[in-house]
């Protein structure tokens, strides 16, 4: 059996298991990633994409609120390629009274989090599409992020220190000798060969999953498995994030994200077995309808692209409660002194707002075991391809991108300001004044063009069309990859020169996004449906699972249970 020597092995690709890597690389560790899937598909990838300011925590976790302010500010210095500073408010409705709002002011103040109180007619000048009987809102430093950027951006750091990524492959044990993890058992999915890697320490970064890793030594945690559905809207409805100002409820924030907004979260608790099924129910998509129409009216009319859930990894470290009132700070265990099994450290709970914090206490950890001083510089470090800062631009520097600057480019600002939009400066590395081939767009929902997928295949670690979809957003637009995952197949069958694999993605990618458009099938998405089905099975012949059709019965039935959505938002 093949095995692989290294000091830290983590386990887990999603922001956590990210940022850890990144962290252990920069402080001189010989480090590798474990992660069973692609990064940043588990619960990382299935959230609303908010930057919290830590205001929905202000009243019911003061300390989990003041963690998400803290690192607000520190990701807003070392990632603003991942960040739209887009603030947020919290509106008081009619049903909601204003009392609240001062327990809300209270807990912000406490949190050290900055609130300004606003008139219902300055809210609706700062955003339109809020509900216009509202009776009160405050604004609060909100923003958001998108996570498979940052996710990626630290993957990409540290692999440029000299850290692995394995990707695609399962951990199946712990290697344990005389009262000690020595590191993990693998198999690589692609090719089935089985081997080890020896390590000093092992580092369970697997979220919702971490169980499973646990258990194979024989410890539990107590993990409350809280499912969240959300809707992604067919346009950007809001500039400003959107929350209800009353105790946290199902529906109850509007997110804007680069083309589009997501509607969130209802709050469903789950059993383990239920974590690889996260379809979401008509009974959802009512709830988050009804509810969302509340924060901004529009919504009633508003066409849904998709609908997708995730888990929430909530540690109850007591008895009772439920998981609107569990904790969301972050749950550190070093195995060595809550078990006596020295070279296993687990970090969960927490939220992607606090993912760096995280990294810095397991990494912390790990490296007191492995005698390493070095300090942890990931608060002030920035992340590769990070934007000016707000200091630069007050004195008038300019982005350089490919050696000119972005603001005297003769490219259309379409395609250089989404290059830099999602990549920062890193976009010099594919963005070409003279090279029209690499500027062409393979995407025209999100601006991608082949410069940047074949920059995502090259650069980071992009194997499929569902691995380029999150890190270019390729098939995420309002099309949901129609024709241009037809071209983006074509490149990867360029680039591998395999076209039965390129053919196998494809196929795989249209069963993926089949799956968020089920629940959410009913007019203009209906008709849009038939007209993705038609070009993707009767003219490219890519027709997956029965399933995937809008036959006849679904038809029926998602027209008689939506219609009386539609007509009672």
């Amino acid at each position: 059996m093949r095995r692989l020597e290294t000091d830290v092995v983590i386990i887990g690709g999603g922001a956590t298991g990210a940022g850890v890597f990144r962290d252990c690389c920069l402080r001189g560790m010989r480090t590798i990633l474990v992660e069973r899937g692609d990064i940043a598909s588990g619960t990382t990838g299935r959230n609303h994409g908010l930057l919290h300011s830590g205001a929905r925590y202000a009243v019911t976790d003061s300390h989990s609120a003041a963690e998400c302010i803290r690192e607000n500010r520190t990701l807003k210095h070392i990632a603003g390629h991942c960040i739209e500073r887009t603030d947020g408010l919290f509106i008081s409705l009619p049903e909601d009274g204003l009392e609240y709002q001062k327990d809300f002011l209270d807990g912000c103040k406490r949190a050290g989090i900055e609130t300004e109180v606003l008139t219902p007619e300055q809210a609706l000048i700062l955003e339109p599409s809020i509900n216009p009987s509202l009776i009160g809102a405050v604004r609060i430093p909100d923003g958001t992020i998108d996570p498979f950027r940052i996710t990626s951006s630290n993957i990409l750091d540290g692999r440029e220190q000299g850290g692995t990524l394995l990707s695609d492959t399962k951990v199946t044990g712990l290697i344990i000798h005389m009262g000690h993890v020595r590191g993990v058992n693998c198999i690589d999915q692609r090719t089935g060969e089985h081997f080890e890697i020896r390590s000093r320490q092992v580092i369970n970064a697997t979220g919702a999953w971490c169980h499973e890793v646990m258990e194979y030594a024989d410890l539990s945690v107590d993990m409350y498995h809280s499912r969240g559905a959300l809707l992604i809207l067919g346009h950007r409805m809001n500039n400003m994030v959107i929350n209800r100002c009353r105790r946290p409820g199902d529906s109850d924030i509007l997110v804007p994200g680069d083309t589009v907004s997501v509607i969130g979260t209802t709050s469903t608790h789950v059993s383990r077995d239920e974590l690889e099924t996260m379809e979401v129910t008509d009974d959802e998509v009512r709830v988050l309808l009804k509810e969302g129409s509340k924060l901004a009216p529009s919504m009633a009319s508003t066409r849904i692209l998709r609908a997708y859930a995730g888990v929430r990894p909530l540690v109850s470290l007591s008895s009772g409660g439920s998981d609107r009132t569990i904790s969301r700070g972050l749950v550190a265990l070093d195995h060595a002194e809550t078990d006596a099994l020295p070279g296993l450290i687990t970090i969960t709970g927490g939220k992607l707002m606090t993912y760096r914090l995280m990294a810095e206490v397991a990494t912390d950890m790990a490296a007191k075991h492995l005698d390493i001083s070095t300090p942890c510089t990931t608060a002030s470090r920035p992340l590769p391809g990070a934007l000016l800062s707000d200091d630069d631009k007050r004195t008038g520097k300019k982005a350089q991108v490919g050696g000119y600057s972005l603001a005297d480019s003769s490219l259309p600002k379409s395609v250089a300001g989404s290059a830099v939009y999602r990549h920062g400066e890193r976009a010099k590395d594919f963005v070409k004044e003279d090279s029209k081939w690499n500027n062409a767009v393979v995407c025209e929902c999100e601006v991608v063009t082949r410069g940047e997928i074949l920059y995502a295949v090259d650069k980071l670690n992009a194997r499929s069309l569902s691995d380029l979809r999150r890190r270019t957003r390729v098939g995420m637009g309002p099309c949901q990859g129609e024709m241009c995952a037809c071209r983006t197949a074509g490149l990867l069958a360029e680039t591998r020169n395999n076209q039965i694999e390129a053919l196998d993605t494809l196929r795989d990618f249209i069963d993926e996004r089949w799956k968020g458009v089920r629940p959410v099938l009913w007019g203009d998405g209906l008709r849009e449906a038939e007209f993705s089905y038609w070009v993707q099975e009767g003219l490219l012949g890519l027709g997956g699972s029965e399933g995937n059709k809008p036959d006849e019965t679904t038809k029926e039935k998602t027209s008689l249970e939506k219609s009386e959505v539609e007509a009672n938002p």
